[in-house]
């Protein structure tokens, strides 16, 4: 099977280094987090995939609507992502992801029901799925 999508991204220096994509777009410093002992200011790695997941969760969320008759648009959601670090009890890392969705025009019970469609098809929770713990908060307004 054929990629839909190849990208391709250079890390250089880890957590306090710099990531650049092939193309250019992406070209940014890294940063420990203050949290974690570093010096801050810029951006790192749990950041950057919390934002990722947003956004195609969001995505997901537009993409399961498109036949629908209940369409959600790009202004009527918004994804909220939080990704926590947490130590795993042998000597490494988990994460652990929030992911808050708001949808406007529809009803609760209809909201949650896309939301957990988009969780099924979404790149992002496919990815992680059985190895990240990940809460799905809906509301509507």
């Amino acid at each position: 099977m054929s990629h839909l999508y190849v990208t391709r991204v250079t890390a250089v220096g880890g957590r306090s280094g710099t990531i650049k994509s092939d193309d250019g777009i992406l070209d940014l410093p890294l940063a420990m987090p203050k949290e974690l002992g570093g010096k801050g200011g810029a951006t790192n790695p749990e950041q950057l995939f919390a934002a990722g997941y947003a956004a195609c969760f969001e995505n997901a969320v537009i993409h399961v609507t498109r036949g629908q008759t209940d369409k959600v648009r790009d202004n009527d959601i918004e994804v909220v992502g939080e990704v926590g670090l947490l130590p795993n009890g042998a000597g490494g890392f988990n994460l652990a992801v929030t992911l808050d969705v708001e949808i406007a025009g529809l009803d609760q019970a209809k909201a949650e029901e896309i939301v957990r469609a988009a969780h099924a098809v979404c790149p992002y929770s496919n990815a992680v799925k059985g190895n990240v713990d990940v809460k799905i908060n809906v509301s509507t307004r």
